[in-house]
């Protein structure tokens, strides 16, 4: 190969994959690598080293082989600086800016690698040259002035290793499969959870009305209660058919005990948004004693933070759903960038576990479930790729989890 270029790989290289996808990506760009140095670690914590001369029939080729091989952690020997362009108008980076990962990311400045921090996929790099610092931004937040990083030289991406304790994340690998032992995994998720609060980290809920519908909110509810769960993101659905099941007893006028559709009960969730709109709050609603229990009364009563963000097919909404998506994007933002926060549950709702895993750092251990296959797996296609998945129902998945919480503390 004419054009050629030596990278650098440490660390738990070899059981974290990174090395064959590395090997991976050569073959799918057509290129060609010659390993000129590797050692592999022998104990558990060692770590593993390789230097490999990457190469390729064109300049061109090779600069999108390296581009692609910095975002699974590999080092360029000879890195030269980040380039840097000032943005002239709001909202337009200059061209050829760098596009981020979710991963842990440095860049080479002034003879210094620098942190970039609120990592998140999709996003800008703004350097601020007097602090030496640098940040992740979403394009919609460009100023005139920013200075961005335009480029892939001098970018440095720290792909996750995989741990060699064996945790749930592990166990699970990323794949998706509705044949593993269900209760045996969500005992495992359980642990994790015990595990983050030992640690003095949060755990987070993404959840969907199915919640509501399938009967797992007074699981829910207790666990917000017993501060299994710091932190909810949710839709107006939710929030709503939490609250009619409280008020009237149904969600979506079907009668969670008996099964039974009750007479009218299709307005049931119309009547509910209204009588909180004349309260004028979820709070209010909870304070004035209309609202009596619940994932919403729990969060209230527990100052539990949550974000209901709208979306078009809202009916209401309610007077505490954020209608603006970019005031809902910015107000979760608020949260993930909070470094104590560990873990985040997203359960029955495909669209807005995406949407939260898009902002997400990929330090944040993730869990992904589903009744469909196709929905989990969707989300880890999408770029969240810490993301474990389990194919279960809601109204399984979350008592069964509240059980095994219970059952694990018990036996300490």
């Amino acid at each position: 190969m004419k054009f050629s270029r030596e990278i650098e790989l440490r660390g738990h290289i070899v059981d974290s994959g990174i090395l064959a996808k590395v090997m991976d990506l050569v073959v799918e760009y057509n290129g060609d690598f010659d390993t000129e140095e590797f050692s592999l670690g022998r104990q558990k914590t060692d770590p593993s080293y390789a230097k490999m001369k990457i190469g390729a029939a064109s300049e061109e080729q090779l600069n999108q082989l390296i581009s692609e091989l910095r975002r699974v952690g590999a080092l360029v020997i000879g890195e030269e600086e980040v380039s840097l362009a000032t943005v002239k108008k709001a909202k337009v980076a200059p061209e050829g800016f760098y596009s981020t990962t979710n991963h842990p990311t440095h860049i080479h400045f002034n003879n210094t690698w620098i942190p970039v921090e609120n990592m998140k996929m999709d996003a800008l790099i703004v350097v601020n040259k007097k602090d030496m610092t640098a940040k992740c931004l979403v394009q919609g937040k460009l100023l005139p002035g920013d200075t961005v990083v335009v480029g892939e030289e001098g970018v440095r991406v720290d792909f996750p290793e995989r741990p060699r304790e064996m945790g749930v994340f592990e166990f699970m690998g990323g794949d998706v499969s509705s044949e593993r032992p269900s209760l045996t995994l969500i005992r495992r998720v359980a642990a994790e959870i015990l595990q983050m609060k030992k640690n003095g980290k949060k755990v987070a809920l993404v959840g969907g009305p199915a919640i509501i519908h399938s009967g797992a909110s007074d699981a829910v509810a207790a666990m917000i209660r017993e501060g299994y769960i710091d932190l909810l993101f949710a839709g107006n659905a939710l929030a709503v058919h939490d609250l009619e099941h409280n008020i009237f007893g149904t969600s979506l006028g079907m009668n969670l005990k008996t099964g039974e559709l009750m007479t009218g009960g299709h307005r049931h969730h119309l009547y509910t948004i209204n009588k909180i709109m004349e309260a004028g709050s979820i709070y209010a609603a909870v304070e004035s004693g209309l609202v009596t229990g619940g994932i919403m009364y729990e969060c209230i009563k527990n100052d539990t933070p949550f974000v209901l963000a709208g979306s078009i097919r809202d009916d209401g909404p309610l007077p505490d759903v954020i209608q603006n998506t970019i005031e809902a994007q910015d107000a979760m933002r608020k949260h993930i960038v909070d470094p104590d926060l560990g873990m985040m549950l997203m359960v029955a709702t495909l669209l807005h576990s995406i949407a939260v895993g898009n902002l997400l750092p990929s330090h944040v251990k993730t869990i992904c479930v589903d009744i469909n296959p196709a929905s989990v797996t969707k989300l880890m296609d999408r770029g969240t790729s810490q993301a474990i998945g389990m194919v279960s129902d809601a109204g399984i998945f979350l008592p069964s989890l509240l059980e095994a919480l219970h059952e694990l503390e018990a036996e300490e």
